[in-house]
Order: structure tokens, then C-alpha cells, then sequence
């Protein structure tokens, strides 16, 4: 089994760049950012429960592991890049730091959380993330992505920004956002940030001027953040072309 992926291809000596989506997002969400790139050979994949791969479920990030290692395997990519944002970033960041992830030239997250610390913390995440799941499992999606919009991290958006992502992300399949909600939960993900640190491959963190908490956890993790002005946690979607320019300086040359 592979997940659902849309792929673009440019110059055949040149690395990939795939592209691994937010929660509720799917394979379209990096493509004004990735078609900028048209030297580069581009997969932007659906995650399981999202878009095409709405019907694949995981249980757990090894799941998922094995899953993108055959994705990439199928579409014969031996060098490349992974960008990931938020539950994107965090697939990327497992992906790179607990497979043998073979031609991985680089991984570029925005805002993706390397794990958390406190089992009091991850015993909260956990409550929080079924009560979720079963909205989303239960409920009609506008009404609870409307909520979920209002949670803090999504603060810096505008009342428009708000409503055009509540219409957006309605169009997802419920059960699907929940069953992938609850397997790569927050609460049962490993903490990164040993791993990170003693990583053998490039690394860089994308956040948003006005994603605060994104900022202090990239702090933890001793990096240095790439900071996209006019842009709160969902950057490349917030201001693309402040993240085009942000990729342009960290990629190979003449993507």
C-alpha cells in the first residue's frame, strides 16, 4: 500500500521535493510553493485520512514511516527533500529521525512540534485529541472546524482567513481526520529533540512573525528559526512568497 500523491517533475538530474501537508489539509496545499520550483521534481502526497488517502488509516508513526518509505519507493525517489508543515513537519521530522531514510538530502519543517517533555502535558494532549476525534467523527465539519479555528495557535487570523479555511477544510472526511488525529496524536509521539541534535542531515525551521509558540519551541530545539514575515502558523499558506524566498535560500541552487 501507497499513499495517494500527485507528482510533478522537472529537470531528471535534479533531487525531489515532497511536500507533506497540515492536519485537515491534502496533496494541494504546498503546490503554489512547490511550482515555483520548476527545476525541482515535486510529490505533494495526501497523509492518511486526507484527500485521496482518506480511506488509509495508521496506528501510529511507524505506520506512517513505512507508509512514505513505499510512497517514495514507488515513485522511484532516491534524492530528496522533505518539507513538511505542522503534523506535516512532525511526519517529516519521525520520517528522518527513526527510518533508515535512504537519499534524504534535507528536511525543512513549519511549525511542526519535535515532541513534548511532560507526561502531564502529553495526559492533557491525549484527553484533548479524543474529544476532537469525536467531534470530527460525529459532528458536521463546518461546525467544528469553525471551533477550531478559534484555538490560539490559529489567533493571527483574520475573521475572512477564518471563514475561507472553515469552507475549505469542511470538504475533508470526518472519520478519517479523526482516526489520523488520535494515531499520530501529540501525546504518543516520541520527543525528537535528542534525536534532532545528534542528526546527520540538514535541517532548517520555518514560523510564522506572529506564531509565537512555534517561535519558543523552535528555541528548544537550539536552531535557528527562518522567520516569514506577515504570517501566523499556517505560513506558506498565509504568504507563499515569503516562503518561496525562505526556501530559495536553504535549497540547491537553481530549483
Amino acid at each position: 500500500m501507497i499513499l495517494h500523491a500527485v507528482a510533478e517533475r522537472g529537470d531528471p538530474t535534479q533531487p525531489w521535493l515532497v511536500f507533506l501537508h497540515g492536519f485537515s489539509g491534502d496533496h494541494r496545499e504546498w503546490r503554489p510553493v512547490g511550482e515555483r520550483f520548476t527545476r525541482a521534481n515535486r510529490l505533494y502526497i495526501d497523509l492518511p485520512g486526507h484527500g485521496s488517502s482518506a480511506n488509509v488509516q495508521v496506528d501510529g508513526f511507524a505506520d506512517l514511516d513505512a507508509l512514505l518509505k513505499a510512497t517514495l519507493l514507488r515513485y522511484n525517489i532516491l534524492n530528496y527533500w522533505l518539507v513538511g508543515y505542522s503534523l506535516g513537519g512532525r511526519a517529516a521530522m519521525h520520517f528522518a529521525c527513526r527510518s533508515r531514510a535512504d537519499g534524504l538530502a534535507g528536511v525543512i519543517v513549519e511549525g511542526g512540534h519535535p515532541g513534548l517533555i511532560d507526561d502531564a502535558e502529553r495526559a492533557q494532549r491525549w484527553r484533548n485529541d479524543r474529544q476532537w476525534a469525536q467531534r470530527f467523527a460525529q459532528q458536521p465539519l463546518a461546525e467544528v472546524f469553525a471551533d477550531w479555528y478559534q484555538q490560539p495557535v490559529f489567533s493571527s487570523l483574520s475573521d475572512e482567513q477564518r471563514n475561507a479555511l472553515v469552507a475549505l477544510r469542511q470538504q475533508n472526511h470526518g472519520v478519517g481526520l479523526a482516526a489520523m488525529l488520535l494515531a499520530t496524536s501529540l501525546a504518543g509521539q516520541d520527543d525528537l529533540r535528542p534525536a534532532l541534535q545528534a542528526r546527520t542531515f540538514p535541517f532548517w525551521y520555518l514560523c510564522g512573525e506572529h506564531d509565537r509558540k512555534f517561535q519558543a519551541i523552535a528555541e528548544t530545539l537550539a536552531l535557528p528559526c527562518h522567520i516569514i514575515r506577515d504570517a501566523g502558523h499556517n505560513a506558506h499558506r498565509e504568504n507563499p512568497a515569503g516562503v518561496v524566498a525562505c526556501l530559495a535560500q536553504i535549497l540547491p541552487a537553481n530549483l
